[in-house]
């Protein structure tokens, strides 16, 4: 497997997205990386607000700390399972609090754990077990789970994913990453006019995002192809 870097960076993305017409495959580890730059802010937030409300909460936000500080370092592994040192790991976390704010964020730090760490069905399950409502959280699972199904080969889900993702956040920071992701795996599966479509949403209802500068050219390379 290859050395995770940590890509936290959700700038990147945008540079990524204006000089690849391949940045699905060959800015995985950005795309992945800023989806999960915005979920840990996101959650650490709504999470937060709840977790002084009950001893369990609070015990469980404490049993969650040092996990967090391993995720910032990119020790997804040991982030994941724990150490030696009385740290017991996300998996478990989630399992002993399930039904608290803190357990369901541990479910969702696992499976943005695994996929960074490359093995995306694990990560499925978890962000799949994940319950969230919040309008920045909910779709930028969504659309990482998208990215988890595009590397295990399942085009069509991963697609309809992004598509959802898109349309569940509802933002210019995200949804055009999502819908353009979505239309380079609509060409893939030979569904131009699909993925021209989504292309053209970038445009219409985000014409003042970063990605609808440079959207034209998706739109003809799809046209003419």
């Amino acid at each position: 497997m290859a050395e995770q870097k940590n890509t936290l960076d959700p700038l990147n993305v945008d540079e990524a997205l204006a000089t690849s017409e391949t940045f699905l495959l060959k800015y995985k580890n950005i795309i992945l990386g800023a989806v999960v730059g915005v979920v840990v802010v996101v959650c650490a937030v709504v999470g937060y607000q709840h977790f002084i409300s009950e001893p369990k909460e609070l015990k469980a936000s404490e049993a969650l700390f040092k996990g967090q500080e391993y995720f910032s370092n990119s020790n997804y592994d040991v982030a994941l399972k724990g150490d030696s040192l009385g740290y017991a790991g996300f998996l478990k976390i989630a399992a002993e609090f399930g039904g608290t704010d803190a357990g369901n964020l541990a479910m969702a730090y696992a499976g943005l754990s695994y996929a960074q760490l490359g093995q995306y069905e694990e990560a499925v399950k978890c962000l799949n077990s994940f319950s969230a409502d919040d309008y920045l959280v909910a779709p930028a699972l969504i659309g990482t789970m998208g990215n988890c199904y595009a590397q295990l080969g399942q085009l069509d889900k991963a697609a309809a994913m992004l598509l959802k993702a898109a349309d569940k956040a509802n933002s210019t920071s995200l949804s055009p990453i999502y819908l353009i992701q979505a239309g380079q795996l609509l060409e893939k599966l030979g569904k131009k006019s699909e993925a021209i479509a989504a292309y053209r949403q970038v445009k219409q209802d985000y014409p003042n995002s970063y990605q609808a500068m440079d959207i034209d050219k998706y739109i003809e390379a799809a046209s003419i192809k």
